[in-house]
């Protein structure tokens, strides 16, 4: 990206955005000399600033616009799903504004301003090495400092008694009530397991815990392979969990076969957000569709997922049994859970009357009897 240097010339950087945003067309260069008012009004006409002062001035500025942001809260819908619709949008005019406050970056992960913390570890395990100056969104920053938190404090998992170690851009097992469930669940056997879309190895290790012989834990992203190797590795089950590289589903067959695939059908717009969207139900259907050709026999899927889709309106309890049924499945039993999360109790949240009615099954799937496999 470019900007004025302020001499009638230009200075440019890399351009780092996690969520694929392109780089700010018009960019001005901000100071401590700035208000929030000011600074408010040119991130919503489009206009990036890029901080030069101070940095602890800088995280006072975003707040400040943030709370200029939430002065305009979404308003309820005429149904569940218009409402969701519309929190949506808020959010997405949330995060461009105040993805509108860039800061500069030297190489090797250094911040050029007064105050600055040493980000240079989180920012590596984000980003990898990085040898030239770059610019990125404070906004976005602070997300890599807390991912870099999170790494190093861990999550506590009781079903583990242990800490799960997320990675930035990998679902923190913050909700526990799924993982839970894979805890107390019947096993089928103690046989081969499948962890489709393991995430951080949450639920992989949690199998492994319980006696599986053997847990077969796929993914698609290479961070989240990374993530899961290393929990994997640091909790001592590397003999009995393979992380594998597959959209989906490896080669063979299973006794047990989990997957918590994301709970809502829409586009995600952060890397983060694809554990929680699913475009179409892409994955949904994927894992259904192929699930009976991947159990062995007598074997069981486990389906772990929300009803917060039902209750937004975005898919109902008829379309999610219809698909069971399309795939060749017959339930054989269901576990249910109350949400635990915060947003659950908070009657601020916009979606409150949604989240406080939702519940997480774990549906036990089996193959129906004739169905080829």
């Amino acid at each position: 990206m470019r900007w004025p240097d302020g001499s009638g010339g230009e200075r440019c950087a890399l351009w780092r955005s996690e969520s694929g945003a392109p780089p700010p067309k018009q960019v001005v260069v901000a100071d401590d000399r700035m208000n929030a008012d000011t600074a408010f009004r040119l991130a919503c006409e489009g206009t990036s600033l890029l901080w030069r002062g101070d940095f602890h001035n800088a995280r006072l500025l975003l707040g400040a616009m943030a709370r200029r942001v939430g002065r305009r809260p979404p308003k309820p819908g005429a149904s569940p799903e218009q409402s969701f619709h519309l929190y949506r949008q808020a959010q997405a005019r949330r995060a461009r504004i105040l993805g509108m406050l860039l800061l500069p970056v030297e190489a090797g992960h250094v911040i050029p301003l007064r105050r600055a913390p040493d980000v240079r570890l989180a920012c590596e395990q984000a980003y990898g090495q990085c040898d030239r100056p770059y610019v990125v969104s404070l906004r976005e920053l602070q997300g890599v400092l807390g991912a870099g938190e999170w790494r190093r404090k861990g999550v506590h998992v009781p079903a583990l008694g242990e800490s799960i170690t997320p990675h930035h851009g990998v679902f923190s097992p913050v909700r526990g009530e799924y993982v839970d469930l894979v805890a107390e669940a019947p096993l089928p056997s103690r046989g081969t397991a499948f962890d489709i879309g393991t995430g951080t190895g949450v639920l992989a290790s949690v199998l492994a815990r319980r006696g599986a012989r053997r847990v077969v834990a796929t993914d698609l992203d290479a961070r989240a392979l990374a993530c899961a190797r290393e929990n994997i590795d640091r909790l001592g089950l590397a003999s009995t969990v393979d992380i594998r590289q597959a959209d989906l589903f490896p080669d063979g067959r299973a006794s047990l076969v989990v997957c918590n695939p994301p709970w809502l059908p829409g586009r995600a717009r952060t890397p983060l957000e694809h554990a929680v969207y699913d475009p179409g139900s892409r994955m949904l259907r994927g894992f259904l569709d192929g699930l009976s050709a991947h159990l062995e026999p007598g074997g069981e899927g486990w389906l772990i997922i929300s009803d917060l889709a039902e209750r937004l309106g975005l898919r109902s309890r008829t379309e999610l049994t219809d698909l069971f049924a399309q795939a060749g499945l017959t339930v054989v039993g269901r576990l249910d859970a109350r949400p635990r999360h915060p947003r659950a109790h908070d009657p601020a949240d916009p979606l409150h009357s949604a989240r406080k009615a939702e519940v997480t099954s774990l549906w036990r799937l089996a193959a129906s009897p004739g169905t080829a496999g």
